[in-house]
């Protein structure tokens, strides 16, 4: 099969018969919403109703055709009803759909490439079928390793929607207790860097890493009852803005949990396999954490995840009682199976770097050009845009950022809000000529939105 297998159904990209959302979105929104609750933002500020997608095109009822920048907000990595996915799932689905966690042929050719492809001895693995499950896996994967309770995590971090998984990341969305009214015991909170909006600064305004080291030093003393048993983060934030860390970052933080027998615990459901250009986000700064979780893109839009840890750790996953009921079934297996498959066939790693390089070039370009555009954020195929008021003082843009992403969704870009921070994340298929357009729709958005705040 061509890699180019996507490009004849994207040729006319981006096509907009009606302006969306379309009469039959709406109709259909409406409907649905009679009932379903507890939609996403991305969803409330756009209710369009998609119908069918297809590698980088989704399709809405209305028979508008939008260039996807969503991926399924970080799932649909390799491109909508990818042929070989979607043939792995459906020849499991006519003969095999679950039998619990017995061994299967394809859940043994799974592991076997999992090993392959992960650095060191990460090969412990045990599957589930949504990222907040894996996370908590983890959790007590954690626990029963160390002998320890507790657990450190980052401001602004985000990890599932699980009691574990909540504890670890912000309790309040806004003036909403979304996640409330308290957190599990034995869960703390500390600043990560970032380097647009940093906690600890050098002389020279530039951010410190060495001083965020030294608080969590003091915070494990003072903050913590000397229990923890891991370090929780993800390698680049993405609900909080595709932030990522200096790259000194990683390799000191991996230090100070080896100086006091604490373990990493790398939460890659979002940035892992293939996104920033590597098998495994933490491989940009050679750190192998002790415990990491894959989701996502995992199975290109079929719900599979996995936590894997270190070799010797393995046993500990048998202590947990770490089985599910639907996870590792053999469609899940099937489709993962297929996607690192065509993560090799399809050269979708040096595709993400060298298309990576021209996004990361073009959206520089657009920050030198407009006043509202604060910094621009990335690895890969996992980017962001944040909007200021003024560069100079960084207030956010909230409004900005509702504004451009109902712009450019009407010039047909189907992609995520963040609040001031646009987040992008491209199917990794996507090459330059789809890059620039995706850019182009944004930057004529953002373009529109300083015209109507008096900014031009």
């Amino acid at each position: 099969m061509s890699k180019n297998w996507w490009k004849e159904s994207a040729r006319d990209i981006p096509k907009i018969i009606v302006e969306p959302p379309g009469p039959r979105s709406q109709s259909m929104h409406s409907s649905t919403v009679r009932y379903m609750r507890g939609l996403s933002s991305q969803v409330k500020l756009f209710p369009v109703c998609f119908s069918e997608g297809y590698g980088i095109t989704l399709t809405d009822v209305d028979g508008n055709r939008y260039l996807d920048f969503s991926s399924g907000i970080y799932v649909t990595s390799l491109g909508h009803s990818h042929p070989k996915v979607s043939e792995a799932v459906a020849s499991w689905a006519k003969k095999l759909m679950n039998c619990h966690d017995f061994t299967t042929p394809v859940k043994d050719k799974l592991l076997q490439k999992i090993a392959e492809v992960l650095p060191g001895n990460l090969n412990g693995v045990q599957f589930y079928c949504d990222g907040s499950t894996a996370v908590e896996a983890g959790l007590r994967a954690a626990r029963a390793i160390t002998g320890r309770h507790e657990f450190i995590s980052c401001f602004r971090d985000f990890h599932g929607k699980t009691m574990g998984a909540v504890s670890l990341a912000r309790m309040a969305r806004g003036d909403v207790l979304a996640y409330g009214p308290t957190r599990a015991p034995g869960f703390y909170l500390v600043p990560r860097p970032d380097p647009y909006r940093p906690t600890f600064t050098k002389p020279d305004g530039r951010i410190d890493t060495d001083q965020y080291i030294r608080f969590y030093e003091q915070f494990i003393q003072e903050g913590t009852a000397g229990n923890v048993a891991a370090f929780v983060l993800e390698p680049t934030q993405g609900w909080g803005g595709s932030i990522f860390p200096p790259d000194d970052f990683f390799p000191k933080l991996k230090k100070l949990c080896q100086n006091h027998s604490i373990l990493l615990f790398a939460d890659e459901i979002l940035a892992g396999m293939g996104r920033t250009g590597e098998w495994m986000c933490m491989s940009h700064w050679n750190v192998i954490p002790d415990i990491v979780t894959f989701g996502k893109s995992f199975g290109n839009g079929f719900p599979i995840t996995a936590v894997v840890v270190r070799e010797e750790n393995a046993e500990a996953l048998d202590n947990i009682s770490a089985s599910s009921s639907y996870g590792g079934n053999p469609m899940g297996c099937a489709a993962a199976l297929a996607c690192l498959e065509v993560i090799e066939e399809e050269d979708i790693l040096e595709n993400v770097r060298t298309v990576g390089a021209f996004f990361q070039k073009r959206m520089s370009q657009m920050k030198e050009e407009h006043p509202i555009i604060g910094d621009v954020k990335g690895k890969g195929f996992l980017l962001g845009i944040e909007l200021v008021k003024d560069k100079s003082t960084k207030e956010p843009f909230e409004e900005a950022g509702k504004l451009v992403y109902q712009k450019a969704f009407r010039k047909g870009l189907a992609w995520i809000p963040a609040g001031h921070i646009l987040r992008m994340s491209p199917p990794l298929i996507m090459d330059e000529v789809y890059a620039e357009m995706g850019l182009s729709m944004i930057e004529e958005a953002i373009g529109e939105v300083e015209r109507e705040y008096g900014y031009r």
